[in-house]
């Protein structure tokens, strides 16, 4: 009998939240339209933060440090020193680059220009020996670099790393923007889900005012608590459901606008064609976040601003 009333009571909420939904459509609207907004700026940071960082991904993996050689190193010692480095916790890999291969890639990197490919074939090879280290986390690449500064480890070389002058700064300003942007977007979304939360409790709060009087007469009739508050919660779910489905149509109309505009493949830090690439392989994943993170902030704003407005009691 109770299990009865209860369902009873159930489909009256929900009946009440869709009748309330159709008759506030104008409040309804207003309040969709921000909280379409809301979600789609949400959305389109997560995908924007996850194109740079793979931007930055592909920036940070060319970045390495190159060790050039004495000629008089031995075998023995260049070998001692790759293991050395390999032992050193931001290493990820060392690799060896000898005379005749440095050779071969100078060749290859300035095939067009005639002047240079005849004066270094005029001599004998001068290109030095090297090791490229390529470091775990570009941030941390001082590290290497004091270990190569070291007395023994110095006399092995012939040369600055390329670690040093222009190359540094260049490096220390990418390594510096990466961690910047990352924490950037991290508060980004935040700033965004506050400003959503604000905005939908204030449009909910204000149907709660318009129907004041509605309500202050359901409470003298001896409607509970759960009652009254329920409608405005599925209302708001709602909202919460139409918003989160018309955010990812918006998305997938810009990004199809944008790939037909766009025909490069990389538009510098935001590269349209992956952001496209990265929306439709996490579509099904984007529908249930934005659906999920509609009707949390819809029904989260409604609970507050009912508790707070109409000062229920909740053991009522």
């Amino acid at each position: 009998m109770n299990i009865s009333r209860n369902t009873i009571v159930f489909k009256r909420i929900i009946k009440t939240g869709l009748l309330n939904f159709v008759r506030n459509a104008w409040l309804g609207i207003a309040a969709m339209a921000v909280m379409v907004i809301t979600l789609t700026i949400i959305l389109f940071s997560i995908i924007a933060n996850a194109t740079f960082a793979n931007t930055v991904q592909q920036i940070t993996d060319r970045i390495d440090v190159s060790v050039y050689l004495n000629d008089s190193v031995t075998v023995k010692q260049r070998e001692d020193l790759i293991n050395n480095l390999k032992s050193l916790e931001n290493v990820e890999e060392v690799t060896f680059i000898s005379k005749d291969q440095a050779l071969v890639i100078y060749k290859q990197q300035n095939a067009g220009n005639a002047d240079l490919l005849t004066a270094i074939s005029q001599t004998d090879n001068p290109l030095p020996a090297s090791l490229q280290i390529k470091p775990r986390d570009p941030n941390r690449i001082e590290e290497i670099r004091t270990f190569l500064e070291r007395g023994d480890i110095k006399s092995l070389q012939s040369d600055e790393t390329s670690y040093s002058g222009d190359r540094k700064q260049a490096i220390d300003k990418i390594t510096s923007a990466t961690s910047f942007f990352r924490r950037a977007g991290i508060a980004g979304i935040i700033v965004f889900a506050i400003i959503s939360m604000l905005i939908i409790f204030n449009t909910i709060q204000m149907a709660i005012f318009n129907r004041r009087d509605e309500l202050t007469i359901m409470r003298l009739l001896g409607a509970s608590t759960n009652f009254i508050r329920g409608p405005f919660i599925v209302e708001s779910i709602i909202y919460g459901l139409v918003s989160g489905v018309l955010s990812i149509v918006i998305i997938q109309a810009l990004f199809s606008i944008s790939a037909r505009t766009f025909e490069a493949s990389s538009l510098g830090i935001l590269d349209i064609n992956y952001s496209n690439t990265y929306f439709k392989d996490h579509y099904f994943t984007f529908v249930a976040l934005q659906l999920g993170v509609g009707i949390l902030i819809g029904a989260v704003s409604s609970l507050i601003a009912t508790r707070r407005y109409l000062k229920f009691k909740t053991s009522k």
